[in-house]
């Protein structure tokens, strides 16, 4: 029952849309209707800005964070990146936008934020440097997916490794219409890096 309860309450905080909140309330934009329609930061930095794309980003970190918190608050004998798993489900399939959310990777990130917060640097750094190299958002997530995998053997934790794998391969699953993009050249860019 405590399981069941806490999945509810982290499904729930993963289902805020962040991206539309901010691109309503101050800009007076429905971001589903710019850009690739996506309800995460990418569509809200290319859309609406950097100041709304890292407020959009950081609230999407912090609701899976928030997510992890709950069991351990309460000293539930649960692992805590199961309960935050149904953060990432929430964020990508928001029962306040109509199950169209973002594609996983900020919440995933955040996730492991309050649990691991020297992984989650390693996955920013691993993020900004591929960000860098390649001027792709998508192949960055997609990258520092796979190099977490690897990393996260470090850390002797199973379920830990288990929850990256199953968020790597969903984050590579969502980003399958950006993997075409990329292999045909018309994926975007970015331009401020």
């Amino acid at each position: 029952m405590e399981f069941f309860i806490f999945a509810i309450i982290a499904y729930i905080l993963g289902s805020i849309p962040s991206a539309l909140i901010v691109g309503k309330v101050g800009y007076n934009v429905d971001i589903r209707e710019h850009g690739s329609g996506n309800l995460g930061a990418t569509n809200t930095f290319r859309i609406l800005g950097k100041k709304a794309g890292i407020i959009v980003t950081l609230a999407d970190i912090l609701k899976g964070t928030a997510a992890v918190l709950i069991p351990i608050l309460f000293d539930a004998d649960i692992h805590p990146l199961l309960i935050g798993l149904f953060a990432v489900i929430g964020h990508t399939y928001p029962v306040f936008a109509k199950f169209k959310g973002g594609k996983a990777v900020a919440t995933s990130g955040g996730i492991i934020l309050g649990i691991y917060p020297l992984l989650f640097l390693i996955m920013v750094g691993t993020f900004l440097l591929t960000l860098y190299l390649t001027k792709y958002v998508s192949l960055s997530s997609m990258i520092t997916g796979v190099i977490t995998v690897f990393t996260s053997l470090f850390f002797r934790d199973v379920i830990l490794v288990i929850v990256i794998t199953a968020l790597t391969v969903f984050v590579f699953y969502r980003h399958r219409e950006n993997i075409k993009r990329i292999y045909k050249g018309t994926e975007p860019k970015i331009k401020w890096m």
